[in-house]
């Protein structure tokens, strides 16, 4: 374990000092079906029993109406009717969170965003069945609310689960809600306000967020300015802890996602949008300042104007030996690469 931790430091204080671009463009081992109007951002289920059943979710935004969804997908790209759920009014990102105690069971679920009804909407894993009653409000009493990212946290300490809630457009202070989720004695999943907090550029909007579990920080992409990280406890300093990803983006900060080593070292995912190319910062930053993440790779993809991506960093199948990275693509899919192509 100390050597493959100092192989990852000396790896990405390499790279730091020497960006590595790919100009070959990385090309998915699956594309999935397509969605009905417009594809957004992936959430990877493990299925810690059967890994090869494990599920990829995607949300369709629509449009005004009733036609957006949060899509289901199998390993092979395949839309699962039966689980997808249809007729959402505007979903926008989702995320995944293990165990949470639903009528003293442990259970696993999908939260989306759905800006039109300013909730965001809880379900249990796999089988997708609504377990909040129709949706959490969110920032209530603000002028602005229009939910779009979310990210959950679980607290390792005592398994409470907390939902990052950032919305279209906001203050240039306490942008970001977080939410304690908890079920009451119906099994219905209520939300709880405990913190306000995040910095806002006032270019654009935020709409990414990924929450590191294991080193408890969450980041989010401030489009027209960088990337923002804070700590992801409620109860920690709201101080912003790094600023990054300032420079070499073309333009629009949008989905992140980190790959994770088991130990504590990795890669912060960031879509250049315009680019059609994923920026890799070290998760672990740099040996001397842990809050400093300097760009250490470029990543050309197929996938075009990718909004949203997820990565796994353990085995699923034949196919996804050493991990699978998923990226949405603005032609209605989201693409599956081997996390080994995708990052060599």
């Amino acid at each position: 374990m100390i050597r493959l931790s100092l192989f990852f430091i000396l790896f990405t204080s390499f790279l730091s000092c020497n960006v590595q671009d790919s100009p070959k463009v990385k090309i998915p081992v699956i594309v999935t079906e397509k969605v009905k109007s417009d594809s957004d951002d992936p959430a990877i289920w493990f299925n810690k029993e059967d890994p090869a059943k494990s599920l990829i979710l995607g949300t369709d935004k629509g449009n005004d109406t009733l036609d957006g969804g949060l899509y289901v997908f199998d390993l092979n790209g395949k839309i699962d009717y039966g689980k997808s759920v249809l007729g959402l009014k505007r979903p926008n990102n989702v995320d995944i969170a293990y165990g949470l105690m639903v009528l003293g069971k442990k259970t696993d679920i999908a939260v989306c965003t759905e800006r039109n009804t300013n909730t965001i909407r809880v379900f249990s894993l796999p089988e997708m069945q609504s377990i909040d009653n129709g949706g959490i409000p969110v920032f209530e009493g603000e002028s602005l609310r229009s939910p779009m990212g979310v990210a959950l946290f679980k607290d390792s300490r005592t398994d409470i689960i907390y939902a990052f809630v950032g919305r279209k457009t906001g203050p240039k202070l306490n942008y970001i809600f977080q939410y304690l989720l908890s079920a009451d004695n119906n099994g219905v999943v209520k939300g709880q306000l405990v913190r306000k907090f995040g910095k806002f550029s006032g270019k654009k909007e935020i709409e990414s967020i990924v929450v590191d579990n294991e080193l408890g920080y969450v980041y989010y992409s401030d489009e027209g300015k960088g990337v923002r990280k804070y700590y992801a406890h409620p109860d920690s300093s709201s101080a912003e802890l790094a600023l990054f990803a300032r420079k070499k983006v073309k333009e629009d900060h949008e989905g992140l996602s980190i790959f994770k080593n088991p130990d504590g070292t990795g890669f912060i995912l960031l879509s250049d949008q315009q680019a059609n190319q994923f920026n890799a910062y070290p998760r672990e930053g740099q040996k001397d300042n842990p809050h400093k993440h300097g760009l250490i790779k470029k990543i050309h993809a197929s996938s075009l104007e990718s909004d949203g991506s997820e990565v796994l960093h353990l085995p699923l199948n034949n196919t996804f030996k050493k991990g699978i990275f998923v990226a949405m693509s603005t032609d209605g899919t989201f693409q599956y690469y081997r996390w080994e192509d995708f990052f060599e």
